[in-house]
């Protein structure tokens, strides 16, 4: 047997059954009211976490739930390691594979991930690529859930940007069924759209009838001096609040710029969700570290049904 055949890999939703997915979800509501006396299933187990970029949310939210969970961290840099240097991808994935009993990656390059995972015989966690952010979409739903219970059904309108973020929403939305209004300037219009997906140009057509109202800064870290004229129109405002559900709430993964992408209002308004939101992170990637090394050839102190 090759020994990626039993690797649990999280770094495409589409790769993962949709059961397994809504499973995992399950699983992040259990863990988080647990939260005061989470259990040491990953008791003895390490976590390396590796970046390209600064993070404030993603290092903190999956240290701290490797370290609920009884298991350890060690954080490097891209610029710290081999991989970045003189070394293979093939070497690095298997000397980590050594070492540790998992790795979350944050890096830019996509197709970079993917490859590193293909050479090494613990899971590899997408943390963020420019691609995707299928943490951040786990705890989005995880949210959601809370608040609106089930999300089958629900109309969930993106505004600004057509980024990593929006991109995974669009992944997930035929997964968990739900209706995804995306609405960005023409030019960053989507070349297609799939199943559950549809496009607006007017921000004001797309809010109608939606549950939940999502956002993004519209100047990612690497495109500093992007213009941003051209968003005005997507800013989620009162005005646009409005037009929606009177019980729809906002969501945001942060980090925010004030009066660009979403004024202060609605920040401050009871239908904003954003720090259960990024608490969230934090469960949600509890649940993913226990799916991902459940069949590891690990032994986890407390059984985890998949």
């Amino acid at each position: 047997m090759d020994q990626q055949d039993n690797v649990r890999h999280f770094i495409n939703l589409p790769d993962i059954p949709a059961e397994t997915l809504k499973g995992i979800i399950k699983h992040a509501h259990a863990l988080k009211a647990e939260k005061f006396n989470p259990p040491q299933i990953l008791e003895g187990l390490s976590l390396a976490m590796v970046f390209d970029k600064r993070s404030t949310r993603t290092r903190m939210s999956f240290e701290i739930a490797m370290k609920q969970l009884g298991g350890h961290t060690i954080v490097m840099n891209m610029d710290e390691m081999q991989l970045t240097g003189a070394e293979s991808l093939e070497d690095t994935g298997a000397v980590l594979s050594r070492y540790v009993d998992a790795i979350m990656i944050r890096m830019s390059d996509h197709a970079l991930m993917e490859e590193l995972s293909t050479h090494t015989s613990i899971p590899v966690i997408n943390g963020m690529t420019n691609n995707s952010h299928p943490c951040q979409i786990m705890a989005d739903i995880l949210t959601i859930e809370e608040k609106l219970d089930d999300i089958q059904g629900l109309k969930i309108a993106w505004f600004g940007d057509y980024n990593n973020v929006c991109k995974t929403f669009e992944q997930a939305a035929p997964i968990w069924d739900f209706d995804l209004a995306i609405s960005t300037p023409p030019d960053l219009q989507p070349k297609k759209t799939g199943d559950n997906v549809t496009y607006f140009e007017d921000a004001k057509e797309a809010v109608k009838d939606a549950d939940v109202i999502v956002t993004d800064t519209w100047v990612s870290m690497g495109q500093e001096g992007k213009q941003i004229e051209k968003f005005m129109p997507y800013q989620v405002n009162a005005d646009l609040m409005a037009l929606a559900k009177g019980h729809t709430i906002f969501m945001h993964c942060m980090p925010i710029h004030q009066n660009e992408e979403v004024t202060p209002t609605v920040l401050k308004s009871p239908a904003c969700v954003i720090y259960d939101e990024a608490e969230n992170r934090l469960h949600a990637q509890k649940a993913i570290l226990a799916w991902c090394l459940a069949e590891s050839g690990v032994n986890l102190l407390k059984p985890i049904g998949f």
